[in-house]
C-alpha cells in the first residue's frame, strides 16, 4: 500500500480522534502532521499492518493529550506590546463598548448645528472653562450658555445616531459610575 492510500484510508480516523478533544483547527492540523511523521518515523517497526488503525487512533489520542496540556500551560502574549498581562475578556469587552459608546456620540456630534457641537465640545474638556472664557470664544452671552447646552444635549439624545445606538438591546448612555456620557460635563 502507498503512501498515499494509507494517508487517504486513515485520514478520517485521525480527525475523528482530533475532534474528540474540540482543538482549534491550526491544533488540529498541528495533530495530524506530527501523527503522519510519527508514522513515517515508524512505519518499519510496525510488524503486523492491521494493527496501523490502532497505532493511528493511540498516537493521536497521545499527540492530542500532549497538544491539550502545552495549550494549558501556555502564557498568551498580547501581540500588540508583547507583554505577558493580556487583559482579561471583561476588560476587553468593556473596552469595546466605551469605543463604540464613544464612536455613536462622536456620530451624534457631527449631526448637530455647528454652534451647539462647539459650546458642547468645549464644556466637555476637563476642566472645562467658566462661561467668561466659553463666551469669548464662542462669542456668546454668557446667560445664553446654560440654555443653549440644555437645547444642544436635547437635540444630541435624539439624533439617529445615538437612537440607532440606544436602540441595540443592553446599550445605555450611561459610563463609568454611572455617569450620562451624554451630560458632557
Amino acid at each position: 500500500m502507498s503512501w498515499a492510500e494509507i494517508v487517504r484510508r486513515h485520514t478520517s480516523l485521525v480527525m475523528a480522534r482530533v475532534r474528540q478533544f474540540r482543538l482549534t483547527p491550526q491544533q488540529a492540523e498541528d495533530v495530524a502532521q506530527t501523527v503522519w511523521l510519527n508514522l513515517l518515523e515508524h512505519l518499519a517497526d510496525l510488524r503486523e499492518p492491521a494493527a496501523l488503525p490502532g497505532w493511528i487512533a493511540t498516537a493521536t489520542r497521545h499527540e492530542c493529550i500532549r497538544v491539550t496540556n502545552l495549550s494549558r500551560r501556555a502564557v498568551p502574549v498580547d501581540p500588540t506590546t508583547g507583554r505577558f498581562d493580556v487583559q482579561d475578556d471583561t476588560e476587553l469587552d468593556e473596552e469595546l463598548l466605551r469605543a463604540e459608546r464613544h464612536a455613536a456620540l462622536r456620530a451624534a456630534l457631527a449631526e448637530l448645528p455647528p454652534h451647539q457641537r462647539e459650546l458642547l465640545l468645549l464644556l466637555s474638556t476637563d476642566p472645562p472653562p467658566s462661561y467668561q472664557e466659553v463666551s469669548a470664544r464662542l462669542g456668546i452671552p454668557i446667560g445664553s450658555i446654560g440654555p443653549t447646552r440644555q437645547r444642544g444635549l436635547a437635540r444630541l439624545r435624539r439624533t439617529a445616531a445615538l437612537t440607532h445606538y440606544l436602540a441595540a438591546p443592553g446599550r445605555t448612555a450611561l459610563g463609568e459610575g454611572g455617569r450620562d456620557v451624554l451630560a458632557l460635563g
